[in-house]
């Protein structure tokens, strides 16, 4: 493993999170559209000042993810990036602390294997300064409470019904089995991290229910979700030039906006995938 200085593991993290932004992503805030109160500015500050605590070695991973949400609201006042944050941090961690893994999957591994109660209740607390929409409440370990088990563990007690809880207990799936392949397969086509970002982001939202929407419609619009998910992913696997495809993605964004649709999760997910191509290539290669 590569000796790798903490700024370049800081610029690893804004970079995927300029990437994301950047990236035409339907029914979400980039460049190309903002929404749902949130303008670009917002996530560009909140990944500048999210970033140290996230690559802080002396900080646990639950104070990770605690103080970098707490400065998140100091400075933006709104939830742009608690899911961003929960996935980045084991990520940050990971190579941080366990140098002696083979490849990041597994340094991964080690991290969630080894979370604490403490973690736990740095996460709920985070989770309560940051309030995300449509959280409810759960039977067991709920985030009003005091957690009595690891964070992994909460985790997996909300797994079926989060996404972001889901990577946790079953080891960034998403991310090491297909979003990664996916984002290499796109930038070796097309060169532009941005539009492979996008290519990850249809593909992760065509086969898997955003969890944000989810909370918010149940599956009110699953169905049409996947139909225009996999419109875009057929005219995209034809495409020479992604750029040609952005009237289209101009329109189901303008549909999925006018309903309130906003694939949050997925947007995280595709973070959290461009960070691990980062720390991939800046550790591991």
């Amino acid at each position: 493993m590569k000796q790798v200085s903490v700024s370049q593991l800081e610029n690893a993290y804004i970079d995927a999170c300029d990437t994301e932004i950047e990236a035409f992503k339907p029914g979400n805030v980039s460049v190309h559209s903002e929404g749902h109160g949130m303008t670009v500015d917002d996530f560009r500050r909140s990944a500048r000042v999210s970033a140290p605590y996230l690559v802080d070695d002396k900080l646990s991973l639950g104070e990770k993810i605690y103080f970098a949400i707490e400065a998140t609201q100091v400075e933006v006042g709104c939830n742009t990036n608690l899911g961003i944050v929960l996935l980045a941090a084991p990520l940050m961690e990971a190579v941080q602390g366990h140098s002696f893994c083979s490849n990041l999957q597994n340094a991964v591994a080690a991290v969630l294997g080894n979370t604490t109660r403490s973690d736990a209740e740095w996460v709920y607390r985070a989770i309560r300064l940051a309030k995300p929409g449509g959280l409810g409440e759960a039977d067991k370990e709920d985030v009003q409470s005091t957690p009595n088990v690891s964070l992994t563990e909460a985790m997996g007690l909300a797994s079926e019904r989060d996404r972001i809880a889901y990577q946790y207990v079953n080891g960034y799936k998403d991310i090491f089995n297909y979003a990664i392949k996916r984002y290499h397969n796109s930038l070796n086509r097309w060169g532009g991290p941005s539009w492979a970002a996008v290519s990850v982001f249809i593909y992760l939202l065509k086969r898997i229910p955003d969890s944000h929407i989810v909370r918010k419609y149940g599956d009110q619009y699953s169905r049409m979700i996947v139909e225009r998910m996999s419109v875009l992913e057929g005219e995209f696997s034809v495409a020479n030039r992604p750029e040609s495809l952005i009237k289209r993605l101009r329109e189901v964004d303008a549909e999925f906006k006018s309903l309130g649709i906003n694939p949050g999760t997925t947007a995280d997910l595709t973070v959290a995938c461009v960070l691990s191509v980062n720390l991939e290539l800046l550790f591991y290669t």
